[in-house]
């Protein structure tokens, strides 16, 4: 699937995208670049633009391989089935994250590690209580229902409101998990994939090992190692809320 310098070609694709389509407009979009897809869910020109341009580059690097992102599959949203990233037999076997403002890239290859900015990375646990990345709503739960020791096997919990960014901080060591309700693939595919080749797990809320193919509603937890996991499942299901997938 992936050829000798693929991989390659791919990240250099997005950092020529990101220089053409985001960076310059990056905090100067006119009222006119923003819609709303749905309440609290904009879309910008540069989300378009740039999906654009990559789809076409995607093309030339793997033709033949469909080309699936956010935007197009809010105009066909039969799309979904093909999914994202590399994906093969449903299964992803090749990912990239580019955090454009920080100028950090993580690439991944099934069964050849995780690399960001270039150096192999290994996840380690730190001896403390896990801090991560949750929603806001979520956070609002644990806050108002956990009780002081069940809260405190927690370290900080916040949200950067970009799952790509929230697993470049998980693979440099800055947080130790991510906990989602809504499991789009372009969110979570490549993200779970590199933890996993780091040594970490990503599972979905039934328990199940999570992939990009499936519901967009069965959760995500992804950790840095399986004790982590644990400990944020068991915290989560002491936790009462129906916009949670319950664990069967």
């Amino acid at each position: 699937m992936l050829g000798a310098g693929d991989s390659e070609r791919v990240a250099a694709l997005m950092r020529e995208t990101a220089a053409a389509e985001l960076l310059p407009r990056f905090r100067r979009l006119a009222k006119d670049d923003i819609r709303h897809k749905r309440p609290g869910d904009v879309v910008t020109v540069a989300d378009v633009v740039s999906e654009q341009r990559l789809a076409s580059g995607l093309a030339r690097i793997l033709p033949g391989v469909p080309v699936v992102g956010e935007e197009a599959v809010e105009n066909d949203a039969g799309l979904i089935e093909l999914i994202v990233c590399l994906v093969h037999d449903r299964e992803t076997i090749a990912g990239w994250i580019l955090d454009v403002p920080g100028d950090r890239m993580a690439a991944v290859t099934k069964g050849q590690g995780v690399r960001l900015d270039d150096q192999p990375i290994r996840l380690e646990t730190k001896g403390r209580p896990p801090s991560g990345y949750i929603g806001f709503k979520v956070r609002k739960e644990f806050d108002r229902q956990l009780s002081a020791g069940q809260r405190a096997r927690l370290g900080g919990l916040t949200s950067l409101n970009c799952a790509g960014r929230e697993y470049i901080e998980i693979l440099s060591g800055q947080r130790e998990f991510s906990l989602y309700r809504r499991t789009k693939p372009w969110d979570h595919a490549a993200g779970a994939l590199m933890v996993g080749e780091a040594g970490g797990q990503a599972e979905r809320f039934d328990g199940t090992p999570y992939g990009p193919a499936g519901s967009m509603d069965g959760g995500i937890i992804t950790a840095v190692s399986a004790g982590v996991l644990t400990e944020v499942r068991e915290i989560l299901e002491a936790v009462q809320m129906p916009l949670l997938a319950p664990r069967s």
